[in-house]
């Protein structure tokens, strides 16, 4: 048994911010910004927050499935981004979309997020605790932003994408593969709320994601290569097998790099983080939400997804549309 995606919905704030308004903030220029990692825009929320966007993502999705938010039975969000430490975002968002009948809990894997809680979604439906669940990966990442940091302001942007999934017998999810390497967590952190009890009192101030863009690219670049394989040998496919390899959307030279190491064409890796940047856990279901309303996923295609992100943690999974 397996899981198949049948339906898929996204969202993105109102505010788009070009590379040009960056420019205004920092040393840098569109063309600096566009050569380096190919983003040309990024959307920045100026009143939706992770639960909203995430909401609106999965109303999209069981709209285009053609079903009822309360026949959904496991609903995850993937986040690292959550306004609030409680209730978890899940649960918000099923109050906002009437999931009534759901069990709802939040995964955070930052940028591989969206991945880890597809996977805990397969496990929970091939096990036969659950028949479906609707996942989705949302991110407000411009309130973790240092604006005047030119090695990550230009980067980021906020949204969430959403899918649907239902068991199956046929098709759907083929393999999965997970990998964490916490030893090369430092290169990619943000803290949160020190300790502050009645024997300790934090004098720290707020802090923002702080990255180590060559090892990030290093580690994607070499790893991920990896990782697909792993996840089309236990698919028993070949790279030339895959029609569509959809990445998490962090940098072109990274997906550039990564196409190269496998020997595929560029053209198979299709992207949209010129227009919306780095999302984190909302990238990859954003982007194949765009893809499946565009037409550019056929029925029986077979599509790699794969993220990679703070951890250090990355994945894989292949499926037949």
């Amino acid at each position: 048994m397996s899981i198949r995606i049948v339906g898929t919905g996204s969202a993105l704030p109102e505010r788009k911010v070009t590379n040009e308004e960056i420019a205004e903030l920092v040393d840098t220029s569109d063309e600096w910004i566009r050569e380096r990692t190919g983003i040309g825009s990024r959307y920045v929320s100026t009143k939706e927050t992770v639960a909203s966007l995430a909401a609106d993502a999965c109303v999209r999705a069981l709209r285009q499935a053609g079903r009822e938010a309360e026949e959904v039975q496991l609903l995850l969000v993937a986040t690292c981004t959550p306004e609030d430490a409680l209730p978890c975002m899940a649960c918000q968002v099923q109050e906002k979309i009437g999931a009534v009948n759901a069990v709802a809990f939040d995964v955070n894997a930052a940028c591989a997020g969206f991945l880890f809680a597809l996977n805990t979604a397969w496990a929970y439906i091939a096990s036969g605790i659950y028949e479906n669940a609707l996942i989705v990966g949302s991110e407000v990442l411009s309130k973790m932003i240092d604006w005047n940091d030119r090695g990550t302001c230009i980067l980021f942007g906020d949204g969430a994408g959403a899918v649907m999934v239902e068991k199956c017998t046929q098709g759907g999810v083929l393999g999965f593969v997970q990998h964490s390497d916490g030893k090369k967590g430092a290169v990619l952190t943000c803290g949160s709320r020190q300790l502050n009890n009645l024997y300790v009192k934090s004098s720290e101030g707020e802090s923002y994601v702080q990255m180590d863009g060559r090892e990030v690219f290093s580690f994607a670049v070499k790893q991920i290569p990896l990782t697909i394989q792993q996840a089309l040998e236990k698919a028993a496919l070949a790279v030339g097998d895959v029609d569509l390899f959809v990445l998490h959307q962090a940098n072109k030279r990274i997906i550039d790099g990564i196409a190269r190491r496998l020997g595929v064409d560029i053209s198979r890796f299709p992207m949209n983080l010129d227009r919306v940047g780095n999302t984190s856990s909302a990238a990859i279901p954003l982007l194949l939400d765009e893809l499946n309303r565009e037409g550019r996923i056929e029925k029986g295609q077979i599509i790699v997804l794969s993220g990679f992100g703070a951890g250090l943690a990355c994945g894989a999974c292949v499926m037949e549309w």
